[in-house]
């Protein structure tokens, strides 16, 4: 293949017909099929000439910076990295060669044609209430997270995102369609949390891309504002904190005047964490201080089923935070955060007990940390945290040292 920015682009053509291609296409993931082209030796400044886009504009995308809607963008994108008939029609294209069809590729055309009148019947019926037991079945969903864990439910969740996604997918019009882009950015980023917490970072990252450009066409910032800054979380988990806590900052300066203030609480206690892990103690005390003075009165706010922050909460961040400085007020915030518990976010007190037995080893009394571990590492191994775990057990171990065993 040549690499001068003018020469055609010209992948090989097996590549077409692998089945993660054929994914990139059928969901018009633009930024999949740069990423393909500059696998196989395309920069971004051929691509962007190729493609009309422009490098800057093909570097945003890559980025998760920009999505394309516009058909007329697409096409030039197909044109560019010269996709094959058979490429194009899965990404929703006309075929350039329609006089070489054969009567097989005439019947191929008819069966799509009435799969495709199909979904577009079967979307046609759905209507506001069908939404509202989507998302019922989505906080439902959330709740069994919060008591059992991701992995008892992994079934379950791939079956809803695969039904809100062909639903979403085949809607026409723009209001029905609005409020499922926008049930559809909730439940990927809840199957992004729990992919988190299984450690399956690229299928976290992956989920939370889904999540964005469904809250973008949503067009509601709140969502998008919470979705971004969860993602932050496979950053901290990666081990670049310093990009998470950038992350998190640009989206709450981005979002600041256009989300609810419990929001906002949110993205300050995280950046707080992010900057925790990073070392950076200022910065982390600031933003936790913003939070406090953020935080409006109750728990949850009804049209925020996915996020509920309260003062118990607070107290839970601060202590996961200010543990990793030696502060020794983090006992008593964390043990005030333990009391203020429900019973029903098993996974959330699996990591205040760690916390706090973390607490209590800083201070000197590891057998009173000892317990909290036993119980967090229960409720871990309950959840399928694996995410908690990892941690417990690395301070287990460090208990277990200070005792002497």
């Amino acid at each position: 293949m040549q690499n001068g920015a003018f020469d055609p682009i010209e992948l090989p053509a097996a590549v077409w017909d692998r089945d993660e291609t054929r994914e990139i296409l059928k969901n018009r993931d633009i930024a999949g099929l740069f990423s393909l082209a500059h696998k196989y030796g395309a920069s971004q400044v051929r691509i962007g000439t190729a493609t009309g886009l422009g490098q800057p504009r093909v570097n945003k995308i890559l980025n998760g910076g920009g999505t394309v809607k516009e058909l007329a963008v697409i096409e030039r994108v197909a044109t560019g990295l010269r996709l094959p008939d058979h490429a194009r029609m899965l990404l929703g294209l006309a075929p350039l060669n329609q006089a070489s069809h054969s009567s097989d590729d005439d019947d191929e055309h008819e069966q799509q044609a009435r799969k495709l009148a199909e979904l577009l019947d079967t979307a046609a019926t759905i209507d506001p209430t069908t939404v509202m037991i989507l998302r019922t079945d989505t906080n439902n969903l959330r709740l069994l997270d919060r008591r059992i864990g991701g992995v008892a439910i992994a079934d379950k969740m791939r079956a809803q995102i695969s039904q809100i996604q062909r639903a979403h997918r085949h809607a026409v019009r723009p209001g029905m369609r609005a409020e499922l882009a926008h049930l559809l950015a909730e439940t990927a980023s809840l199957a992004g949390w729990q992919a988190i917490n299984s450690l399956a970072l690229n299928d976290a990252w992956r989920h939370y891309e889904h999540a964005k450009a469904a809250a973008y066409e949503a067009d509601d910032p709140a969502v998008l504002a919470y979705v971004s800054g969860e993602q932050a979380y496979v950053l901290m988990e990666l081990g670049r904190p310093a990009e998470a806590t950038e992350l998190l900052q640009h989206v709450h300066a981005q979002h600041h005047d256009r989300v609810p203030a419990r929001l906002r609480t949110w993205l300050s206690a995280a950046e707080a964490e992010a900057a925790a892990v990073l070392g950076d103690e200022t910065t982390c005390r600031r933003a936790l201080d913003q939070a406090v003075s953020l935080l409006p009165d109750g728990d949850a706010d009804p049209n925020m089923p996915y996020h509920a922050i309260n003062t118990h909460h607070l107290a839970r961040w601060r202590g996961n935070c200010l543990v990793r400085f030696g502060d020794p007020a983090t006992v008593e915030d964390l043990r005030s955060a333990l009391a203020g518990m429900d019973g029903t976010y098993n996974r959330a007190e699996s990591g205040v007990r760690c916390d706090l037995g973390h607490a209590l080893l800083a201070v000197g009394d590891p057998e009173a940390a000892q317990p909290h571990i036993h119980r967090a590492q229960h409720l871990a191994t309950m959840t399928g945290s694996r995410r908690q775990r990892r941690r417990i057990d690395e301070l287990a171990r460090a208990v277990n040292r200070a005792l002497g065993r």
